[in-house]
């Protein structure tokens, strides 16, 4: 079968989209993240924490909630292992880096959460939509996983992690600069990104149904 021939969408699809991508990553990373080099935002920033530590953990989240969504329960839950791993050995070993050894981030709860969310978003995903393409029952699953998922990293985060990370946690939740309210910073950092992951992602495996991008089904 032959090539098509070279169209204006290849260079933008095979050049300009993963340039945009590269430079966006940049911008967040160095000035938008509250430790960048040149970070505008100030210090603690909700917004900052958002695009950066919360779109990471979106990203950790997100892949296997598609899979769950678009194939099954178990490439869902497989998915959430890899990423899920790979996110919990790479922030653990950051973490206890931060504290020169004083604190072993690999046995924190809160670390092992995102691991063991990983695997249990993209489970309850695939099992609630179960293969449909139906848009409001994958936003619907889409959204039950990732709500269930941020109530057990909230309540990991506030009870069980290790007590820099639990003191952290519990100061967000006591914080009172947003709205004078108790619990109102805390809880658009836990569950407005995990929200906004459970409407996102349903979108994305809809619009991808679409366009026939999705596993085979045997």
């Amino acid at each position: 079968m032959e090539t098509e021939k070279f169209k204006l969408k290849d260079l933008i699809d095979g050049i300009v989209i993963p340039i945009i991508l590269v430079l966006l990553i940049f911008f967040l990373a160095i000035y938008v993240n509250v430790t960048g080099s040149y970070h505008i935002l100030g210090e603690g920033n909700v917004i900052a924490v958002i695009l950066t530590s919360g779109f990471a953990q979106m990203i950790v989240l997100g892949v296997p909630m598609i899979l769950g969504l678009l194939w099954n329960k178990w490439a869902g839950g497989a998915a959430g292992f890899i990423m899920g791993g790979m996110y919990y050995v790479a922030s653990a070993g950051l973490y206890t880096a931060y504290y020169q050894g004083t604190a072993n981030f690999y046995g924190d709860m809160s670390m092992l959460g995102y691991l063991v969310n990983a695997i249990v978003i993209g489970y309850i995903a695939g099992s609630l939509n179960n293969r449909s393409t139906n848009f409001k029952r994958m936003l619907g699953a889409g959204l039950t996983a990732a709500i269930i998922t941020a109530v057990i990293q909230t309540f990991l985060n506030l009870n069980f992690a290790l007590e820099p990370s639990r003191n952290m946690a519990q100061a967000q939740w006591a914080d009172t600069s947003i709205l004078g309210i108790a619990g109102a910073y805390g809880f658009i950092l836990s569950f407005v990104p995990s929200i906004a992951l459970g409407i996102i992602v349903p979108i994305l495996a809809k619009v991808m149904t679409w366009y026939g991008i999705q596993p085979l089904r045997h």
